[in-house]
């Protein structure tokens, strides 16, 4: 089995390559070649910083949004979306400004409102993982413990594309999931026995 861990210069990819490695992939190819893509087993995008920053970047390489979908939304490759690689699956993000997303799961990724002064943001640390109330992601996430850091999250139009919610001074998004795309707020790769058991799960999912 190949794996593409997609490098577009916002990621935490050393962690996530070796926490796949570790939840027992084979070949990950940590790789900005679109070519690699199209040929690949299964898709992880991992991501960190802004919203607008991360789909100005991946928009950036030549051919690689249209070998994304190509892959995955064609060729129905399993997809794992991971922090602001979850975010980039929405239709567009409202940090800095409206920002196009890869609008593979209808919604917008908002800032995290403060409803309790006591809440802080960003939502930072170990918070529960509870699934949501329908299963789109056929049992690949689970009810745990999970390492967050972000201060904007997924609002997805239909209900039904939540895989997992967390409390935060009220529910947030924890995971989404439609067909073949799933997609995590959290960090599997800072997520220590949790984290590992659902690359484990992704790494032998049958979407």
């Amino acid at each position: 089995m190949s794996l593409a861990l997609i490098d577009f210069g916002a990621g935490n990819l050393q962690s996530v390559a070796n926490a796949l490695r570790a939840a027992g992939a084979g070949e990950v190819a940590i790789t900005a070649d679109p070519m690699k893509v199209r040929t690949a087993d299964r898709i992880v995008l991992p991501g960190v910083g802004a919203f607008k920053a991360c789909a100005d970047a991946l928009w950036a390489i030549p051919g690689m949004v249209d070998a994304l979908h190509e892959r995955v939304q064609v060729g129905g490759a399993p997809f794992l979306g991971i922090c602001v690689g979850m975010q980039l699956l929405a239709s567009r993000g409202l940090e800095y400004g409206v920002t196009q997303g890869l609008d593979w799961i209808s919604g917008e990724v908002r800032r995290i409102e403060r409803s309790d002064p006591g809440i802080k943001v960003p939502h930072m640390g170990w918070n529960d993982v509870g699934l949501g109330r329908h299963d789109p992601a056929s049992g690949l996430i689970e009810p745990g413990e999970a390492y967050f850091l972000h201060s904007y999250h997924f609002v997805p139009e239909d209900g039904h594309a939540i895989a997992a919610m967390t409390d935060h001074g009220g529910g947030l998004v924890a995971a989404v999931a439609q067909d073949n795309v799933v997609g995590v707020q959290f960090h599997p790769e800072k997520s220590q026995a949790y984290g590992l058991a659902l690359l484990t799960r992704f790494l032998d999912w049958k979407p």
